[in-house]
């Protein structure tokens, strides 16, 4: 079988390219090929010498790149379209990203109302929502992957799709196998670095575009802890826009960070009150380096808490009083190192792309 991928740009740090390219080479191990369609071409030293077609000068928008694929006839090219762009038709897409319909609901109560009237006449949003409505249409034959039940829901809540052609296969991580003084060593020196004593609980935020991922629902939280509250706020990575912080004796920005591993391995805990995120990497992450995970009813990782050790909130007036209950229960309990061994056992990448693989040639 001759799978065809579809994903419109390259970048080195994105989560959907990774993805990618490990399900290329489950997909060759398993004796099929593959051949990409983008609209730049990625380098060479990733993608070897695999096929590919791309669309030059297609413009910048989803439309134009949706037109462009379309023209193309990718059908003709492979057995299968496998897309992780929104585009009008395919045989299955993965709705890593969400339902943007979904998204732009949820955003609405905490933004300007003119802001969210003035957001409908963008063309990006109107695009994107257009295109959504092609591939969810209850009519059409796409078959959609999620990796949460949240996503699996919306798609048939906004779109009216028959919950029989979406299939839901989570997200997978495999974290370094480290020997327990290696790992010591790294939490100590990360801990250092960032001036927090052993006496005091490190709570992990991770990422950018902090207004979407809840950080100043973290900021706040922290910051009403008592006064005897031994727990300092780490926030790894960078935005545009700084958040509002009152007291900078519990909020270290680390900014941008290359290597997570040591980050996570030096935190207590994880915080992601998201208020939406369809699956979030960071969190998955994060539990396989053995934190409990605080998050929101807006991450489909929720869904796993528990098995998972962590706590989740709801996004609404009070998220900041949950969230500060959680920190105060966490700061009187260790590290959740069981979570490596659920993450190992049931999110491993090998999984993901076993069940991926499974699916696609039961189509076959």
């Amino acid at each position: 079988m001759k799978i065809g991928l579809v994903r419109r740009g390259y970048s080195a740090t994105g989560g959907a390219e990774k993805y990618l390219l490990r399900f290329a080479d489950a997909v060759e191990a398993a004796g099929h090929s593959v051949i990409l369609f983008c609209d730049k071409r990625w380098p060479e030293s990733v993608w070897k010498n695999r096929q590919t077609i791309t669309f030059d000068s297609v413009g910048k928008s989803p439309r134009c790149f949706a037109d462009a694929l379309e023209k193309a006839n990718p059908k003709s090219h492979c057995d299968l379209v496998f897309s992780l762009e929104r585009i009008w038709n395919c045989d299955v897409f993965r709705a890593g990203d969400g339902v943007h319909a979904a998204w732009l609901e949820r955003r609405a109560p905490f933004e300007n109302t003119c802001k969210t009237w003035f957001r409908g006449f963008q063309k990006k949003h109107r695009e994107l929502i257009e295109l959504e409505k092609s591939l969810f249409s209850p009519e059409g034959n796409t078959s959609v992957i999620c990796n949460s039940t949240m996503v699996k829901t919306e798609i048939e809540t906004q779109f009216g799709m028959n919950g029989e052609r979406i299939t839901v296969i989570p997200n997978g991580f495999d974290a370094p196998e480290r020997m327990a003084d290696e790992r010591a060593v790294m939490r100590q020196e990360m801990r250092d670095s960032w001036a927090v004593g052993p006496d005091k609980k490190a709570i992990l935020f991770v990422g950018s575009g902090w207004e979407r991922k809840g950080l100043q629902f973290a900021i706040d939280a922290v910051e009403a802890l008592p006064d005897s509250a031994n727990v300092r706020l780490i926030v790894a990575g960078k935005d545009k826009r700084k958040p509002r912080v009152k007291n900078t004796n519990r909020i270290h920005f680390a900014g941008p960070v290359s290597n997570l591993e040591p980050v996570y391995e030096a935190a207590d805990s994880f915080v992601l009150p998201t208020l939406y995120d369809p699956f979030s990497n960071a969190g998955l992450e994060a539990a396989a380096y053995g934190l409990s995970v605080v998050t929101s009813d807006g991450n489909g990782l929720a869904e796993h808490i528990p098995p998972l050790s962590g706590k989740v909130v709801s996004i609404g007036n009070d998220t900041v009083d949950q969230l500060r209950t959680a920190f105060e229960s966490l700061a009187e309990c260790d590290r959740a190192e069981e979570n490596r061994h659920i993450i190992r056992e049931h999110f491993s990448t090998a999984l993901n792309q076993k069940r991926t693989l499974s699916f696609f040639e039961s189509r076959s």
